[in-house]
């Protein structure tokens, strides 16, 4: 069950309650005082706080939920009379963790509010929130050290999903940029249907080449993954990589939708054989798609070119290297290597 006993913020508690809905958690929502609605000092909010807590962890027990998690307003260390609600909020509740959150992107702003949590509070745990953003991650360093308490997730994203758990060696290997291949490659077992995934790279490298409709099914594939900035992010910028870093920052995630709005204006033949798309029909595509017919061309472009590419792939030996590699993968992962 969840709770937010953020009675500062406006919406803050209609917020929750929408993540609830999204992940299917229930949620004690309860009533504020009249005083506490129209916005009154923080002693008549604290005791709204303490209410909510008392009554959400009451209902819990009743539904038979095992896990309650109180979601409580951000504040910094000056605000006084909010660091002792939390104090209050833990001597009421004797919760199991106390999870810090902190934003990445503010760096050493965020260790030193860790720091003075951890004071107070004695945290539990860190979760290190923006990680798709451009923070490599070192202030996950920094809050460890000063406050001993370990980072146990995540947030690379807005959406419930993008949430993952934290494995030291792979922040490290940010840090250095040599990327996340481990977190990448688990992400895309995760998200990616392997079966399409496999009829795709069989289409395009057998020379029957691949057509408009399968390029939009791969773009829709790739978005379950998350931002291409955070994919990008995940490979390292050494190497033949060494441009992926730069690449990422350039990234215009709107390009990849107003692709797939071409894509979706175009008929059924259209995107089945591309060579239909004359002079007529690319002026239709781009007034249905609200783009302009130069993007439609740049569009059928790069799709030409990326035939192109996986064709030349497939033949010789390029298959055979591919089929070679997909086996080596499958062998090390089933072997645990």
């Amino acid at each position: 069950m969840l709770v937010s006993v953020d009675v500062y913020r406006p919406a803050a508690r209609e917020q929750l309650a929408i993540v609830a809905r999204a992940t299917g958690s229930q949620i004690y929502e309860g009533k504020l005082s009249s005083f506490a609605e129209g916005g009154g000092p923080a002693s008549h909010g604290t005791e709204d706080v303490l209410r909510l807590a008392r009554e959400a962890r009451r209902d819990a027990a009743s539904f038979g939920c095992d896990i309650l998690i109180v979601d409580t307003a951000g504040r910094n260390q000056i605000a006084a009379d909010l660091m002792d609600e939390m104090a209050a909020l833990k001597k009421l509740l004797s919760p199991s963790e106390i999870l810090f959150v902190a934003d990445a992107m503010t760096g050493q702003d965020a260790v030193n509010s860790a720091k003075a949590f951890h004071d107070l509070l004695n945290i539990t745990g860190v979760i290190l929130t923006k990680m798709d953003g451009d923070a490599r991650g070192g202030a996950a360093l920094s809050i460890r050290q000063v406050t001993g308490a370990p980072i146990k997730f995540l947030g690379t994203g807005e959406r419930p999903d993008a949430f993952e758990p934290f494995h030291p060696d792979r922040i490290v290997s940010r840090i250095m940029g040599m990327g996340d291949i481990a977190t990448l490659l688990e992400r895309a077992e995760e998200k990616l249907d392997r079966t399409k995934a496999e009829q795709f790279a069989k289409k395009a490298l057998t020379g029957a080449g691949f057509s408009l409709e399968d390029f939009r099914e791969q773009l829709r594939q790739i978005k379950k993954m998350g931002s291409m900035k955070s994919i990008l992010k995940m490979l390292p910028s050494v190497g033949p990589f060494s441009g992926m870093a730069q690449a990422a920052e350039n990234v215009d995630e709107s390009q990849f939708a107003r692709v797939e709005n071409i894509i979706n204006s175009m008929t059924a033949k259209e995107r089945a054989d591309h060579e239909l798309i004359n002079g007529s029909r690319r002026k239709r595509i781009a007034r249905g798609s609200g783009t302009s017919v130069q993007d439609v061309n740049n569009l059928l472009r790069q799709y030409s070119q990326m035939r192109k590419m996986f064709k030349t792939m497939g033949s010789g030996g390029g298959l055979k290297a591919q089929q070679r590699m997909m086996s080596q993968m499958q062998s090390r992962q089933k072997f645990g290597r």
